[in-house]
């Protein structure tokens, strides 16, 4: 009985010891991967809960470099105004596929107001100035899928269910500036 105790009680001890490490190891190879839920980029809200002007870095806004002067070079116009480089076009599911005229101008000195809207299938992040709108973020909520259309004159954001149930957002401005509409259905 001793003996058969001690083989039960090895044998559990072994099994224990492999299922760990066969865990530890899938664990390490499937973390960062499609299988973990999705990172939205955190917002920065100031004490009001306004949107402030400072971005925040995330993977594709990086922050300024400070610029630097040799000593023995003279400051210039261009120098002096440290600016962005055109950011990598994005994909669109526009049906020109070509790039819209916002994407094509370069970025202004005077960026609008970055207004996050969250909605029951997940939240949405537009910069929008005066004349027109940049989508900032769109993230779907836990379950819930999504679909952006772009145009020169508008955005929308599409959040599906699967079930029928559907969540879109809509940005336009056509000749005004940007409205935007939550609708559910």
């Amino acid at each position: 009985m001793r003996r058969g105790l001690v083989h039960v009680i090895a044998w559990s001890l072994a099994t224990g010891a492999a299922v760990t490490l066969s865990w530890w190891g899938v664990h390490t190879v499937m973390s960062g991967t499609a299988y973990d839920p999705p990172l939205a980029v955190p917002i920065s809200v100031g004490a009001r809960g306004q949107a402030t002007n400072e971005p925040v870095s995330s993977s594709t806004h990086r922050a300024l470099p400070s610029p630097t002067r040799s000593p023995s070079a003279s400051p210039s116009p261009s120098s002096a105004a440290p600016s962005r480089a055109p950011a990598s076009p994005r994909p669109s599911a526009s049906p020109s596929g070509g790039r819209s005229p916002a994407e094509s101008r370069p970025p202004s000195a005077d960026s609008g107001t970055v207004k996050s809207y969250p909605t029951r299938g997940g939240r949405v992040v537009l910069e929008l100035a005066d004349d027109s709108a940049e989508l900032v973020s769109a993230t779907p909520e836990t379950g819930w899928s999504m679909q952006v259309w772009t145009n020169p004159e508008w955005i929308r954001v599409d959040f599906g269910d699967g079930a029928g149930a559907t969540v879109s957002v809509f940005c336009t401005w056509n000749g005004h500036p940007p409205i935007v509409e939550v609708v559910d259905q």
